[in-house]
Protein backbone atom coordinates (compact mmCIF):
# COMPACT_ATOMS: atom_id res chain seq x y z
CA UNK A 1 0.00 0.00 0.00
CA UNK A 2 1.86 3.16 -1.42
CA UNK A 3 0.60 7.04 0.34
CA UNK A 4 -2.24 7.81 1.80
CA UNK A 5 -3.72 4.81 0.03
CA UNK A 6 -7.00 3.43 1.80
CA UNK A 7 -7.11 -0.40 2.58
CA UNK A 8 -9.85 -1.99 0.67
CA UNK A 9 -13.07 -2.54 3.22
CA UNK A 10 -14.00 -6.05 4.00
CA UNK A 11 -17.28 -7.24 5.11
CA UNK A 12 -18.68 -10.27 5.94
CA UNK A 13 -22.35 -10.82 4.21
CA UNK A 14 -25.00 -13.26 5.95
CA UNK A 15 -28.22 -13.96 3.85
CA UNK A 16 -30.65 -16.32 5.98
CA UNK A 17 -34.20 -17.25 5.81
CA UNK A 18 -34.83 -17.42 9.20
CA UNK A 19 -39.13 -18.69 9.27
CA UNK A 20 -40.37 -15.95 11.56
CA UNK A 21 -37.81 -18.16 14.70
CA UNK A 22 -39.40 -21.75 13.56
CA UNK A 23 -36.93 -24.27 13.69
CA UNK A 24 -36.79 -27.58 12.51
CA UNK A 25 -38.62 -28.85 15.77
CA UNK A 26 -41.66 -26.42 15.81
CA UNK A 27 -40.56 -24.55 18.27
CA UNK A 28 -40.54 -20.69 17.97
CA UNK A 29 -36.96 -18.92 19.12
CA UNK A 30 -35.79 -16.38 18.54
CA UNK A 31 -32.64 -16.24 20.86
CA UNK A 32 -31.25 -19.19 18.67
CA UNK A 33 -31.86 -17.45 15.71
CA UNK A 34 -29.91 -14.23 17.11
CA UNK A 35 -27.11 -16.85 18.60
CA UNK A 36 -26.31 -18.47 15.21
CA UNK A 37 -26.05 -14.95 13.39
CA UNK A 38 -23.85 -13.78 16.74
CA UNK A 39 -21.78 -16.79 16.10
CA UNK A 40 -21.25 -16.05 12.23
CA UNK A 41 -19.38 -12.94 13.32
CA UNK A 42 -20.99 -11.30 9.82
CA UNK A 43 -21.77 -7.56 10.17
CA UNK A 44 -24.15 -6.79 7.33
CA UNK A 45 -27.11 -9.43 7.43
CA UNK A 46 -29.93 -9.84 5.36
CA UNK A 47 -32.91 -11.87 6.59
CA UNK A 48 -36.08 -13.34 5.33
CA UNK A 49 -39.57 -14.09 6.50
CA UNK A 50 -39.82 -12.11 9.54
CA UNK A 51 -42.65 -10.98 11.54
CA UNK A 52 -43.32 -7.74 13.15
CA UNK A 53 -46.62 -7.46 14.97
CA UNK A 54 -47.44 -9.99 12.68
CA UNK A 55 -49.95 -13.10 14.39
CA UNK A 56 -50.01 -15.32 17.88
CA UNK A 57 -47.23 -17.27 15.80
CA UNK A 58 -44.79 -15.27 16.71
CA UNK A 59 -46.53 -13.64 20.12
CA UNK A 60 -47.08 -10.84 17.79
CA UNK A 61 -43.23 -9.65 18.51
CA UNK A 62 -41.63 -7.08 16.59
CA UNK A 63 -38.93 -9.23 15.85
CA UNK A 64 -37.01 -6.16 13.91
CA UNK A 65 -36.62 -4.55 17.06
CA UNK A 66 -35.89 -7.24 19.08
CA UNK A 67 -33.02 -8.89 16.62
CA UNK A 68 -31.84 -4.91 16.53
CA UNK A 69 -31.53 -4.30 20.38
CA UNK A 70 -30.59 -8.23 20.93
CA UNK A 71 -27.34 -7.76 18.26
CA UNK A 72 -27.05 -4.18 18.42
CA UNK A 73 -27.64 -3.71 14.95
CA UNK A 74 -28.98 -1.07 12.63
CA UNK A 75 -31.73 -2.12 11.38
CA UNK A 76 -33.84 -1.88 8.06
CA UNK A 77 -37.05 -3.39 7.41
CA UNK A 78 -39.28 -3.93 4.56
CA UNK A 79 -42.35 -5.04 4.66
CA UNK A 80 -44.22 -6.59 2.11
CA UNK A 81 -47.31 -8.08 3.75
CA UNK A 82 -49.34 -5.10 5.95
CA UNK A 83 -52.68 -5.65 7.84
CA UNK A 84 -54.41 -2.84 9.64
CA UNK A 85 -55.35 -4.66 13.31
CA UNK A 86 -59.26 -5.31 14.44
CA UNK A 87 -58.07 -2.57 16.83
CA UNK A 88 -57.05 0.66 15.39
CA UNK A 89 -54.67 1.53 18.31
CA UNK A 90 -52.35 -1.42 17.58
CA UNK A 91 -49.67 -1.24 14.91
CA UNK A 92 -50.05 -3.05 11.29
CA UNK A 93 -49.59 -6.53 11.09
CA UNK A 94 -46.31 -7.22 9.21
CA UNK A 95 -44.25 -9.59 7.39
CA UNK A 96 -41.15 -9.24 5.50
CA UNK A 97 -37.54 -8.50 4.83
CA UNK A 98 -34.53 -7.59 7.15
CA UNK A 99 -31.50 -5.58 6.91
CA UNK A 100 -29.29 -5.89 9.77
CA UNK A 101 -25.79 -4.11 10.28
CA UNK A 102 -22.69 -2.77 12.25
CA UNK A 103 -22.17 -0.27 9.76
CA UNK A 104 -24.70 3.09 9.42
CA UNK A 105 -27.50 2.29 7.17
CA UNK A 106 -27.73 6.27 5.21
CA UNK A 107 -31.07 5.15 2.91
CA UNK A 108 -33.69 2.88 3.34
CA UNK A 109 -36.44 1.50 0.13
CA UNK A 110 -38.28 -1.04 -0.71
CA UNK A 111 -39.45 -2.13 -3.66
CA UNK A 112 -42.87 -3.92 -4.21
CA UNK A 113 -42.79 -6.14 -6.91
CA UNK A 114 -45.50 -7.00 -9.30
CA UNK A 115 -47.58 -10.32 -8.48
CA UNK A 116 -48.20 -12.55 -11.00
CA UNK A 117 -51.71 -13.97 -9.47
CA UNK A 118 -52.42 -18.18 -9.05
CA UNK A 119 -55.52 -19.50 -8.84
CA UNK A 120 -53.87 -22.27 -6.78
CA UNK A 121 -50.97 -21.99 -4.50
CA UNK A 122 -48.74 -19.03 -3.06
CA UNK A 123 -50.00 -15.44 -4.25
CA UNK A 124 -47.89 -13.39 -1.28
CA UNK A 125 -46.22 -10.14 -2.36
CA UNK A 126 -43.03 -9.99 -2.97
CA UNK A 127 -40.21 -7.24 -2.40
CA UNK A 128 -36.97 -5.92 -2.98
CA UNK A 129 -35.58 -4.18 0.15
CA UNK A 130 -32.78 -1.73 -0.67
CA UNK A 131 -30.13 0.01 1.51
CA UNK A 132 -26.95 2.07 1.26
CA UNK A 133 -24.45 1.45 4.06
CA UNK A 134 -21.55 3.32 4.61
CA UNK A 135 -18.49 0.67 5.03
CA UNK A 136 -15.14 2.67 6.55
CA UNK A 137 -15.99 5.99 4.81
CA UNK A 138 -17.59 3.98 1.42
CA UNK A 139 -21.02 3.74 0.10
CA UNK A 140 -22.29 0.00 -0.85
CA UNK A 141 -26.06 -0.93 -1.72
CA UNK A 142 -27.34 -3.72 -0.23
CA UNK A 143 -30.89 -5.31 -1.76
CA UNK A 144 -32.71 -8.37 0.18
CA UNK A 145 -35.31 -10.33 -1.43
CA UNK A 146 -37.94 -13.26 -1.02
CA UNK A 147 -39.51 -14.48 -4.05
CA UNK A 148 -42.10 -16.56 -5.16
CA UNK A 149 -42.19 -20.26 -6.31
CA UNK A 150 -44.07 -20.08 -9.86
CA UNK A 151 -41.79 -19.11 -12.68
CA UNK A 152 -43.93 -16.81 -14.13
CA UNK A 153 -43.97 -14.44 -10.88
CA UNK A 154 -39.94 -15.48 -10.93
CA UNK A 155 -39.45 -14.68 -14.13
CA UNK A 156 -40.88 -10.95 -13.94
CA UNK A 157 -39.38 -10.48 -10.58
CA UNK A 158 -35.64 -10.87 -11.80
CA UNK A 159 -36.15 -8.44 -14.66
CA UNK A 160 -37.52 -5.88 -12.34
CA UNK A 161 -34.81 -6.49 -9.84
CA UNK A 162 -31.90 -5.91 -12.66
CA UNK A 163 -33.48 -2.88 -13.88
CA UNK A 164 -33.68 -1.74 -9.92
CA UNK A 165 -30.49 -2.46 -9.13
CA UNK A 166 -28.00 -1.36 -12.53
CA UNK A 167 -29.69 2.16 -10.76
CA UNK A 168 -27.07 2.46 -8.12
CA UNK A 169 -23.97 4.28 -8.47
CA UNK A 170 -22.23 2.49 -5.32
CA UNK A 171 -20.63 -1.91 -5.52
CA UNK A 172 -23.82 -3.73 -5.31
CA UNK A 173 -24.85 -6.59 -3.30
CA UNK A 174 -27.93 -9.07 -3.93
CA UNK A 175 -28.95 -11.32 -1.51
CA UNK A 176 -32.11 -13.39 -0.49
CA UNK A 177 -34.00 -16.73 -0.94
CA UNK A 178 -35.03 -17.08 -4.44
CA UNK A 179 -36.71 -19.97 -4.37
CA UNK A 180 -35.06 -21.57 -7.50
CA UNK A 181 -31.98 -23.63 -8.27
CA UNK A 182 -28.86 -22.36 -9.75
CA UNK A 183 -29.95 -24.26 -13.28
CA UNK A 184 -32.98 -22.10 -13.93
CA UNK A 185 -32.92 -20.30 -16.57
CA UNK A 186 -34.26 -17.22 -14.98
CA UNK A 187 -31.85 -17.30 -12.26
CA UNK A 188 -29.28 -17.52 -14.49
CA UNK A 189 -30.45 -14.36 -16.14
CA UNK A 190 -28.48 -12.24 -12.78
CA UNK A 191 -25.46 -13.57 -14.50
CA UNK A 192 -25.38 -10.75 -16.73
CA UNK A 193 -24.91 -8.18 -13.67
CA UNK A 194 -23.83 -10.37 -10.62
CA UNK A 195 -21.29 -12.96 -10.03
CA UNK A 196 -23.15 -15.82 -7.52
CA UNK A 197 -20.49 -15.74 -4.55
CA UNK A 198 -21.15 -20.07 -3.99
CA UNK A 199 -20.15 -20.59 -7.50
CA UNK A 200 -17.39 -17.96 -7.88
CA UNK A 201 -15.40 -19.82 -5.28
CA UNK A 202 -16.11 -23.60 -6.44
CA UNK A 203 -19.03 -24.27 -3.90
CA UNK A 204 -22.06 -24.42 -6.19
CA UNK A 205 -23.30 -27.46 -4.50
CA UNK A 206 -23.80 -26.12 -1.08
CA UNK A 207 -27.29 -26.38 -0.36
CA UNK A 208 -29.24 -24.28 1.53
CA UNK A 209 -33.00 -26.60 1.95
CA UNK A 210 -34.28 -28.21 4.31
CA UNK A 211 -32.00 -27.81 7.13
CA UNK A 212 -30.85 -31.27 8.28
CA UNK A 213 -32.82 -32.44 11.29
CA UNK A 214 -34.20 -35.95 12.31
CA UNK A 215 -37.83 -36.19 13.62
CA UNK A 216 -37.19 -38.73 16.70
CA UNK A 217 -40.67 -39.31 16.77
CA UNK A 218 -41.29 -40.68 12.80
CA UNK A 219 -37.21 -41.42 12.83
CA UNK A 220 -37.70 -38.78 9.23
CA UNK A 221 -34.38 -38.00 8.07
CA UNK A 222 -34.09 -34.85 6.37
CA UNK A 223 -30.81 -33.47 4.40
CA UNK A 224 -30.16 -30.57 2.42
CA UNK A 225 -31.07 -31.12 -1.04
CA UNK A 226 -31.38 -28.00 -3.00
CA UNK A 227 -29.52 -24.45 -2.97
CA UNK A 228 -31.94 -21.77 -3.30
CA UNK A 229 -30.36 -19.11 -0.69
CA UNK A 230 -27.91 -16.98 -2.40
CA UNK A 231 -25.27 -13.99 -2.28
CA UNK A 232 -24.65 -11.92 -5.39
CA UNK A 233 -22.37 -9.53 -5.98
CA UNK A 234 -20.98 -7.11 -8.84
CA UNK A 235 -17.78 -6.78 -10.32
CA UNK A 236 -16.50 -3.56 -7.47
CA UNK A 237 -16.54 -7.31 -5.06
CA UNK A 238 -14.10 -9.68 -4.62
CA UNK A 239 -14.94 -12.91 -2.66
CA UNK A 240 -12.62 -14.42 -0.52
CA UNK A 241 -14.45 -16.82 1.65
CA UNK A 242 -18.17 -18.68 1.26
CA UNK A 243 -19.99 -20.93 3.75
CA UNK A 244 -23.07 -22.57 4.81
CA UNK A 245 -23.92 -23.09 8.43
CA UNK A 246 -25.05 -26.29 9.80
CA UNK A 247 -28.26 -25.31 11.87
CA UNK A 248 -31.76 -26.26 12.26
CA UNK A 249 -33.24 -23.04 14.33
CA UNK A 250 -34.73 -22.64 10.94
CA UNK A 251 -35.73 -24.81 7.41
CA UNK A 252 -33.17 -22.61 5.84
CA UNK A 253 -29.52 -23.42 6.52
CA UNK A 254 -27.54 -19.45 6.54
CA UNK A 255 -25.19 -18.77 4.28
CA UNK A 256 -22.27 -16.02 4.73
CA UNK A 257 -19.37 -14.76 2.50
CA UNK A 258 -16.17 -12.90 3.35
CA UNK A 259 -16.24 -10.19 0.93
CA UNK A 260 -13.25 -7.47 0.04
CA UNK A 261 -14.66 -3.98 -1.51
CA UNK A 262 -12.38 -4.18 -4.21
CA UNK A 263 -14.09 -1.47 -5.84
CA UNK A 264 -14.93 0.75 -3.81
CA UNK A 265 -14.30 4.23 -3.06
CA UNK A 266 -14.65 7.19 -0.94
CA UNK A 267 -17.81 9.17 -1.59
CA UNK A 268 -19.50 12.28 -0.41
CA UNK A 269 -21.85 13.26 1.28
CA UNK A 270 -22.99 15.11 -1.97
CA UNK A 271 -22.59 11.55 -3.87
CA UNK A 272 -24.94 10.00 -1.86
CA UNK A 273 -27.60 13.15 -1.89
CA UNK A 274 -27.86 12.43 -5.80
CA UNK A 275 -28.40 8.87 -5.13
CA UNK A 276 -31.02 9.46 -2.96
CA UNK A 277 -32.72 11.70 -5.72
CA UNK A 278 -32.22 9.06 -7.99
CA UNK A 279 -34.27 6.74 -6.50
Amino acid sequence: MHGNQKKAPIVKVMSFNIAHGLGMDGVVDLERTAGVIEESCANIIALQEVDRYFSARSSFVDQVEWLSKRLGMHAAYGANMSFAPEDSERPNHQYGNVILSNYPIKYVENHLLTQVPCPFGNNEQRGLLETIIEVEGSYLSVFNTHLALKDEELAVSVDEILTLTEKSRFPQILVGDFNAPPSNGYMQKLNSQFNDAFLTMKRGDAYTYPSPYTNKETAEILSPAIRIDYIFSDSAIDVVQVAVIETAVSDHMPIVADMVLTGATVHSKDGLQKERAKV
